[in-house]
């Protein structure tokens, strides 16, 4: 998306958003630069500048002279500028993280509960969300991004079986959320939020198209595209877990049968024969991960796929490992640079997604507002001392 400011005086807090996101989006730059990419006036970036300045968003930072005169002062995003909360919810419990401009995680907590019921779950979060705060009491908290196993609102499929959350059906999650927390609320799929996370500060970052692979409780992928998350008409694209690639397979709550997170998933694996071990349990569904991947390369052509989640690093690194006799594919290509599958996107990926999701909800020039114009007149997150 080409974002481009505008001169009109109304249209300096839009502005402000669109000088920030030049500089998350292409690093490090000088005024002249940032101008000619937003197609302001050297001038107006200067006093935007300045203000952002002002309100601890950004650091000025001269280089070392090279030759006569002084070198050009280079804007960097501060990373101490602001703050944000990630959150996941899984049939596992609930996860919390508090991370800075610069994708740092400054902590994070665990509540581990089986199947947490909604007023459990937010009853955990608003513990979190105060232990996250109280590691940096005096700063200016953003907003609070949820992540939670997918697919939203579809009959047969949302908050059913043993990979999802049971009873979760109906319940205004954001809502509930910005009650709990005292912040602006934001909520997305997991395996989108992870994918965010990796594309923003994991191993997506020198990719601008690749597909991201969630092993979690469940399954599920997210294809990111120039940069962006292909999230599907009603939000629930990337639902592989639930392509029935195994005739005849075993039963999903779904309805269907053979289903891709029967077998390939934190539940998959949880439910193998007593005393299997997790080598044997690796070659048995690599004949179905590999469908997968070849399933992946030829609908997305992405340059790579990312395997990720919270499944234990060890095994996920044992699945990537079988790449190297997957079938033919899109992707078998004599001019590829980068493997056709590549681990990444550890556990944090999650969180730091879902904190990403509250950073750009409330900064970026991309994102609606979710909170009334007089409650964003209060809470201007270009104001000082603000959601601290």
């Amino acid at each position: 998306m080409n974002l481009r400011g505008t001169n009109q005086e109304k249209a300096r807090p839009y502005n402000r958003r669109i000088v920030l996101e030049c500089i998350r989006n292409h690093g490090p730059s000088t005024r002249s630069a940032i101008a000619e990419r937003v197609g302001l006036t050297v001038q107006t970036v200067s006093t935007i500048v300045r203000e952002l300045e002002e309100q601890g968003y950004l650091l000025p930072v001269r280089g070392e002279p090279k030759s006569r005169g002084y070198p050009p002062t280079t804007l960097h995003i501060n990373p101490d500028g602001g703050f944000a909360i990630g959150v996941s919810v899984t049939p596992l419990g609930v996860d919390a993280a508090l991370m800075n401009l610069a994708g740092d995680i400054i902590g994070s907590a665990s509540r581990p509960s089986p199947q947490p019921s909604p007023s459990a779950a937010m009853a955990l979060i608003e513990e979190l969300c105060a232990e996250m705060r109280a590691l940096r009491p005096s700063v200016r908290i953003l907003g609070v991004g949820m992540a939670m196993p997918g697919p939203f609102e579809v009959e047969g499929i949302s908050f059913v079986g043993s990979t999802t959350l049971n009873g979760w059906s109906g319940v205004p999650v954001r809502a509930r959320l910005e009650e709990v927390s005292r912040l602006p609320a934001f909520i997305a799929v997991d395996t989108v939020a992870a994918a965010i996370g990796v594309r923003l500060y994991g191993e997506g970052a020198e990719f601008s198209q690749f597909y991201y692979l969630h092993f979690g409780v469940g399954l599920g992928g997210t294809m990111i595209e120039n940069g962006v998350p292909l999230r599907g008409a009603w939000g629930n694209a990337g639902e592989i877990g639930h392509l029935p690639l195994v005739p005849d397979g075993r039963p999903c709550p779904c309805g269907n049968r053979g289903c891709l997170e029967r077998y390939l998933s934190l539940d998959g694996f949880g439910q193998r024969p007593e005393g299997q071990s997790e080598a044997e349990w690796v070659d048995e569904v690599t004949p179905i991960f590999h469908r997968a991947v070849t399933t992946i390369e030829n609908l997305f052509d992405p340059q790579t796929i990312i395997l990720g989640g919270i499944a234990p690093v060890h095994l996920l690194k044992q699945l990537v490992d079988t790449a190297s006799h997957l079938p033919n594919s899109v992707a078998h290509r004599g001019d590829r640079i980068a493997p056709r599958v590549i681990a990444g996107g550890g556990p944090r990926s999650v969180l730091r997604g879902a904190a990403a999701l509250a950073v750009s909800g409330i900064l970026s020039p991309r994102h609606e507002p979710i909170v009334s114009l007089d409650r964003m007149r209060k809470r201007d997150p270009f104001s000082n001392g603000l959601f601290a």
